[in-house]
This record gives C-alpha cells, sequence and structure tokens, in this order.
C-alpha cells in the first residue's frame, strides 16, 4: 500500500537550492542548539549567520519572507563572536575543544 504521503524508501531528496539552503540552516540551527561543544557551536553560529545573510538578499523569496530572513542575520550576527575566524578562538578551555583536537599543542608565541 504505496500511498502519495509516505516518503519514498531512498534517502535522497531534491530540493530546489534555496529551500536546500534552508533546509540545511535550520539543520545548522537544530545543531546549534543541541552542541555542547564550544568550538562547534561558534562554527555552526558562523555559518548560520553566513546563511542567512545569503537568503536575507535571494530574489527568489518574497519581499516579505526577505526581511524577516534580514532581522534573524541581524540577530545571529549579534549572537556570534566577533574575531579573525580561526578555530582557536573559539576554544580556549580543554574541554571545550573537539575530542580530536584535546591533544594538539597551541602555536608558540616566540621561536627562542
Amino acid at each position: 500500500m504505496n500511498t502519495e504521503t509516505e516518503l519514498p524508501d531512498e534517502e535522497e531528496h531534491v530540493l530546489p537550492c534555496i529551500e536546500a539552503m534552508l533546509a540545511g540552516t535550520l539543520a545548522l540551527m537544530t545543531g546549534h542548539a543541541q552542541s555542547a561543544c564550544a568550538t562547534q557551536r561558534d562554527l555552526m553560529g558562523r555559518k548560520i549567520r553566513s546563511n542567512l545573510f545569503f537568503l536575507g538578499q535571494h530574489p527568489g523569496l518574497s519581499p516579505s519572507f526577505r526581511t524577516v530572513l534580514q532581522r534573524m542575520h541581524q540577530h545571529w550576527d549579534a549572537l556570534v563572536k566577533p574575531g579573525d575566524g580561526s578555530v582557536a578562538q573559539a576554544g580556549s578551555r580543554n574541554e571545550d575543544l573537539l575530542p580530536e583536537r584535546r591533544l594538539w599543542h597551541t602555536t608558540a608565541s616566540s621561536v627562542q
């Protein structure tokens, strides 16, 4: 019994470009809310901010929806820490680092 409301067995979904970007941004927002790692949260926040900027400029969306997205971009712009975008800035404490980065040495401030 296969109705049109049932999803197909395969996991591949084909979305228009703008819908795919919106879906990806919503997924990032979910990940941002659920992540305990400060580094991951910072990187996801930066990507969310970037996506909201581009979505807010997209001509395929209505002017009202673009206004909502532009306001969301302003909100996320205030949430995301300013800086040069380096991952090292995001997590200064060892527990905030990704597991694969916890054993990395920091860059020397000077060479003797």
